[in-house]
């Protein structure tokens, strides 16, 4: 009888001995987000809420993507373990998916933040830990803030304001539009928009008559558009994404404002048409090229990789293709490149995302440096203009 009991409890104790054992080679393991036989990635993207026009599009195109790699082996042959957390378009959501995915889940790198925001909230974690970390949102204070506070694990793949606000000034001097009303969202994204546009808009010759702004909530903006009518510009620039310029978009019409809309590269998106309905007709706005695609010329050095990508996201989920999806296409092939030349060391893969040069993406063709974290530039988008069928357009 004491025999069997020694026998037990010997059992017991190797087999806690075994489990302490295993859970130690698994932290370790995964320290580096590599566990031996996978790769973790993890992603934070507005799949729902407000932003889910742009988040749900890129959302499907990580999850995309990682199964194609995934077919072909996976990165250095080791399959890639996806963690997606949905923030909700809550920028307390968005901190704490990114605590959970550094501290639980040790992930070897971060792609995400729909919207400027998150991802702003987002980057002191990342830069703390040394996670490399790939966002999807425009603002300038992403990639190069004006405080100067570290970025040097942060990058973008979505064009930032400092590109995208020479390309719709560039507009406005083609169209002799001198006199315009600005109106942006009240966010991160909204006001970084605003503050390029001002630095701007005085060296070329263009004044705001007015400027105001209009929450990410707005669901009647008449009163102060009525301001702005009165204001007489010559065109008017709504600086915000999908869901409040559509809101903002109606009423313009709705109060008989019979004047050019101009908008920023956040309403690409067929939500934004649905949205906003006829209003949409005659709204310019500078873009990525995928929304344009059947009218490039076959020799642009995008076209192949943009009827790809089109072909196949479209194939999958029976879902108009996105230039935010296309943001999450460009981080993931950039960090799967990256970690393809790193491994497991995050150092050397944050060198090799540094070092990406002549990328030939969706959202452009990317030459990173030390001192560029987004490598694109204005000949990255093109003018694109809603006609009365509510189709996209080249708009140049």
């Amino acid at each position: 009888m004491k025999k069997r009991m020694f026998a037990l409890l010997t059992a017991m104790m190797m087999m806690i001995l075994a489990a302490c054992g295993g859970e130690d080679a698994d932290s370790a393991s995964g320290s580096g987000g590599d566990s031996g036989g996978e790769i973790k990635i993890g992603s934070v993207i507005d799949a729902s809420g407000s932003a889910s026009p742009l988040g749900k599009g890129e959302e499907e195109t990580i999850k995309m993507i990682v199964d194609e790699l995934n077919e072909k082996g996976g990165i250095g042959g080791k399959k890639i373990k996806l963690i997606s957390i949905d923030s909700k378009s809550d920028q307390n959501q968005a901190v704490l998916a990114t605590k959970k995915l550094i501290e639980q889940e040790k992930v070897t790198a971060i792609i995400g933040g729909t919207i400027s925001g998150n991802s702003l909230a987002m980057i002191p974690l990342v830069e703390k830990a040394g996670i490399p970390y790939l966002s999807l949102a425009a603002s300038k204070q992403v990639n190069n803030p004006d405080d100067k506070s570290p970025r040097k694990w942060t990058f973008k793949t979505a064009q930032g304001d400092d590109v995208v606000i020479p390309k719709l000034i560039e507009y406005l001097e083609k169209e002799g539009l001198k006199k315009v009303a600005w109106l942006n969202v009240a966010n991160s994204y909204g006001t970084s928009g605003h503050e390029e546009f001002t630095k701007l808009a005085d060296k070329h010759g263009i004044k705001a008559v007015i400027e105001e702004e209009f929450e990410a909530t707005v669901n009647d903006a008449k009163s102060t558009l009525t301001r702005v009518k009165k204001a007489k510009p010559e065109a008017i620039i709504i600086w915000g994404t999908a869901q409040e310029s559509a809101v903002v978009t109606k009423n313009i019409r709705e109060i008989g404002m019979d004047v050019p809309v101009i908008e920023s590269h956040g309403i690409g998106t067929k939500q934004f048409i649905e949205l906003a309905g006829d209003a949409a007709n005659g709204v310019v706005f500078p873009a990525g090229k995928l929304l344009v695609l059947d009218e490039l010329d076959d020799k642009d050095p995008q076209k192949e990789k943009l009827v790809a990508f089109k072909e196949a996201y479209e194939s999958k989920y029976k879902n108009t293709a996105s230039t935010f999806g296309g943001h999450a296409y460009d981080a993931i092939h950039i960090l799967a490149e990256a970690i393809e030349k790193g491994g497991a060391d995050k150092e050397k893969i944050r060198e090799a995302i540094e070092q990406t040069d002549g990328f030939v993406g969706i959202s452009g063709t990317f030459k990173m440096s030390a001192d560029d974290h987004n490598g694109l530039t204005s000949d990255s988008l093109v003018m694109v203009k809603i006609d009365e069928n509510g189709e996209w357009k080249l708009g140049e």
